[in-house]
């Protein structure tokens, strides 16, 4: 393979082991390979384009437009012409899935499923990096400078990753880059041809590895230079970015400082699926209550009330110390029924979230620790690093009972309020509106429309509940769940929040645990499998009020309730049967979350920020196996050439030859900054090492020792045995390591310029080898002639 085409491959290696960093931010690996096969094309493409030659220009713009029409190709068909060629109508498709991917990785916790605007996103960022990486390591032969592209691929995936840097992901690469510099060298000392400093030079002899003063050349000064930059960049940038708790983009966490503070946008929706789809159940909390009803207290962790048609988020906003009596909610009308409950609760110690679970709405709040409060969403969050592992606490909280006539005859809410929470985006699509509209067709108030489209979902519908749905993303997410009427809650409390809203009533999604199941001795067990979501609607007189449209799980509240026509008892619908948590009079007593439900927080529930991190199911044997030979490249590499030294001094001193022996000492001297000269006679090769050593003593008689048994085994008729050879060539070893500076002998260990003698005879094998097959193919045509 010609020096070329060696760095086309290595540049390629290099850009996708700085890829697999990005790996762990996403669930699925087949973006990786998608990403590696389109940028072999585009490496293909340069390398063909450089062997016709064409201008550096050409090539480059060649590579950009391979890039751009397999980019089309996968992510952009239709839109093109032919299927192949970009069009005005790919450009914007393109920029459509940007935005949704900007929106994606906003919304998701690593790991992220790999949507089309995610994967566009690392397809095309990989393609990107790779096209630089290879414009500069091979077309303008400058490899070095490469680093800061595959840099930057790195650095992201570690900031993204929780603002630290991955060990591995690291080595993977960083053995990609060394490769590419090794590669690099290799090329640059064939140009150098045959330059040694005697009058016998082989190739890439000693010379070739610095200048005549002994120091580096110029283009390895350099590539030093980038990269010590380039490591103290890796290392020291993700330390400093902040962590990223929220989507892979997001925050979510509480403001901290005195004085108020803020809340952060986050984004709790995310996880439900995958903690509903746990293959083992685990308790969370457990509490005891004075309600005379259990069935409806859902424990409430955060409200969602920001909406852009793709997602629910919690508006940013300040915060304050907990008072003694929290305010009475708004729009909650003295003269609607109340009743007020008090609620024990203990929280596993597995269980570490920022957010507090209580009824709502509370009124009072009994903790230890550093707490704040936010009035708007009556939420309770920790500050300062405070959670909720292994805390207990009572709230006061109030049984809202308003009747369906009151609900029904509620005035229209306050402007400000009114305007807020009925805001839905331009690009939400038009038949989200028009299907609330069909199934509240002949609905008298607000009330009415509520109820309407709660038993829509819960039964009317057709909808079924189904946990292994993928939520799906982009502003036709809600369209496509009304088409395919599949889904779990986190789907049907979306749609419900949304559709109200087109129809001006007030709407936001409430994030939260389910009541739980009584477990013995009047305590109530909540386990990971109790998460859930819930749209809750305001109406003034009653404040905020929950629907349950999720069929098959929670409760529907009494005032919600309508009379079916079969004529059966309405009541409470059961929830889907689970595993039932282990009972205890306390939270189970484990300190480490189950398998798939550890995060950057720790075990976490249905929370903001994506509360429980994605489920495990095992990680991938593809990127485990990449990861696991990257890392021991990495570190077998830089210890190669110590191992080959070390194992080749001890095969020539086994056998305690002359010839064998001289040459571990030349070897030795070379490995010391002594290279060998070919032109001098053994005997002056030890006057030199002598000298030049310097070797004194016992040293200086072993050397001269070993070159007069190298004379006689070359010269003599009948050459005598010697012994102890092995033992001088030893003391040798030891007159050159003391006369050797600190830096000299770790250069000596680590890099020994002895190991140039691979290549030399790599360099004899392949010429044997071409002068072989020369012959093989030269025969035929003299055997025609």
């Amino acid at each position: 393979m010609s020096g070329g085409g060696r760095l086309t491959v290595c540049a390629l290696i290099a850009t996708v082991a700085a890829a697999c960093s990005l790996l762990p931010l996403v669930g699925e690996v087949g973006w990786i390979v998608q990403a590696a096969l389109l940028l072999a094309a585009v490496a293909g493409t340069g390398a063909v384009a450089r062997r016709v030659p064409v201008a550096r220009p050409l090539t480059v713009a060649s590579q950009v437009a391979v890039g751009l029409v397999l980019l089309t190709v996968v992510f952009a068909r239709e839109q093109a012409v032919a299927g192949v060629l970009p069009s005005p109508e790919v450009f914007r498709r393109f920029g459509a899935l940007l935005e949704a991917g900007v929106r994606d990785v906003g919304q998701y916790a690593p790991p992220a499923p790999a949507t089309d605007g995610i994967r566009l996103m690392l397809v095309g960022g990989v393609l990107l990096v790779g096209l630089a990486v290879d414009v500069l390591a091979v077309t303008f032969r400058s490899a070095a400078p490469a680093g800061l592209p595959l840099l930057a691929l790195y650095s992201v995936a570690a900031g993204l990753s929780g603002g630290g840097a991955s060990w591995l992901g690291f080595l993977v690469a960083a053995a990609g880059y060394l490769m590419l510099l090794l590669a690099e060298g290799r090329d640059r000392l064939a140009q150098w041809g045959r330059v040694f400093g005697g009058p016998k030079a082989r190739p890439g002899g000693p010379a070739a590895f610095g200048a005549p003063d002994g120091s580096a050349p110029a283009p390895l000064r350099t590539g030093r230079r980038i990269g010590v930059f380039a490591l103290g960049i890796a290392l020291v940038v993700p330390s400093v970015l902040p962590s990223l708790d929220g989507g892979l983009l997001g925050t979510g966490g509480a403001g901290e400082g005195a004085g108020g503070g803020t809340i952060s946008a986050v984004n709790p929706l995310v996880s439900l699926k995958e903690n509903l789809n746990q293959p083992e159940d685990r308790e969370v909390l457990r509490y005891r209550t004075n309600a005379p009803d259990g069935s409806g207290l859902y424990l409430r962790l955060v409200s969602l009330d920001q909406f852009d048609g793709t997602s629910w988020r919690t508006s940013v906003r300040g915060v304050e110390d907990v008072p003694q009596r929290l305010p009475r909610p708004v729009g909650l009308s003295e003269r609607t029924g109340t009743t007020e409950i008090s609620t024990n609760v203990s929280a596993a110690g597995s269980y570490e979230q920022k957010w507090l679970p209580m009824p709502y709405p509370a009124t009072d709040v009994r903790i230890e620790g550093r707490w704040r409060y936010e009035p708007v969403g009556r939420m309770v969050v920790g500050d300062d690093g405070q959670t909720t592992s292994g805390v207990q606490y009572s709230v006061n909280s109030l049984v809202v009972q308003p009747t369906a006539e009151q609900l029904a005859v509620a005035p229209a809410a306050p402007g400000a309020l009114l305007r807020e929470y009925t805001r839905v985006p331009d690009s939400l699509p038009r038949d989200v509106k028009a299907t609330a509209l069909q199934v509240t067709a002949g609905a008298k108030n607000d009330y009415e429309r509520a109820v309407r489209l709660q038993d829509w979902f819960a039964s009317k519908g057709g909808f079924s509940y189904d946990t292994t749905v993928s939520s799906g993303t982009g502003v036709t997410a809600i369209s496509r769940f009304l088409r395919d009427k599949e889904g779990f809650c986190v789907h049907f409390s979306f749609a419900m929040a949304a559709m109200a809203r087109t129809l001006s009533v007030p709407a936001r999604v409430a994030v939260g645990f389910m009541p739980g199941t009584p477990s013995g001795g009047g305590t109530v067990s909540v386990s990971i499998k109790d998460a859930h979501a819930w749209p809750e609607l305001y109406f003034e007189g009653v404040g905020w009020t929950r629907f349950e449209p999720t069929p098959s799980r929670g409760s529907i509240p009494d005032y919600a309730l309508t009379e079916r026509p079969d004529g059966a008892q309405p009541g409470t619908r059961e929830p889907a049967p689970r595993p039932s948590a282990v009972p205890s009079a306390e939270p189970s007593p484990q300190d480490g979350c189950a398998p798939g439900v550890t995060g950057p927080e720790g075990c976490a529930g249905p929370v903001p920020q994506g509360a429980e991190p994605p489920a495990d199911a095992g990680a991938a044997l593809g990127p485990v196996l990449l990861a696991v030979a990257g890392a021991t490249a990495a570190l077998v590499l830089p210890l190669a050439p110590m191992l080959w030294r070390r194992r080749v001094r001890a095969r020539r001193l086994r056998g305690g030859r002359p010839l064998e022996v001289w040459t571990e000492v030349v070897d030795t001297a070379w490995d010391h900054g002594v290279p060998p000269d070919e032109s001098l006679t053994p005997r002056g090769t030890a006057d030199r090492l002598v000298r030049t050593g310097p070797l004194e003593g016992p040293a200086a008689e072993a050397v001269h020792r070993i070159a007069g048994a190298v004379e006689e085994a070359l010269y003599a008729r009948a050459p005598r045995p010697v012994d102890g050879l092995a033992q001088d060539a030893a003391r040798v070893r030891a007159g050159i390591v003391a006369a050797s500076g600190r830096g000299v002998r770790l250069r000596a260990l680590l890099a020994p310029r002895s190991a140039a003698r691979v290549a030399w005879a790599l360099s004899r094998r392949r010429a044997a080898v071409a002068a072989r097959w020369g012959a093989l193919l030269r025969r035929p045509s003299r055997q025609q002639g």
